[in-house]
């Protein structure tokens, strides 16, 4: 029976070169202390609304409390998305 010819050598191809983008290995050192702040912050504005509803500035905002208290909590999420 009839042997095969065994199959060449592959012939190295060099890489494409692909430009590299500047991505910081660290992140900022004011965002970890701004999104603890932010959940901190958010999370003691739905507690004030819900233990003094009476004070000043709460009181005439109402409802929207709950949206600003919230709100600063998925800022702390979004800044989460950031930390390195």
């Amino acid at each position: 029976m009839p042997e095969s010819k065994g199959r060449g050598t592959p012939k190295s191809r060099p890489a494409p070169s692909v430009p590299k983008k500047d991505v910081p290995t660290t992140s900022p050192r004011w965002l970890a202390p701004l999104m603890v702040a932010c959940f901190v912050v958010g999370l003691l504005w739905i507690v004030a609304y819900y233990i003094a509803p009476g004070m000043p500035v709460l009181s005439t905002l109402g409802r929207w409390n709950m949206l600003i208290g919230f709100g600063l909590i998925m800022a702390g999420f979004g800044l989460s998305t950031k930390w390195r």
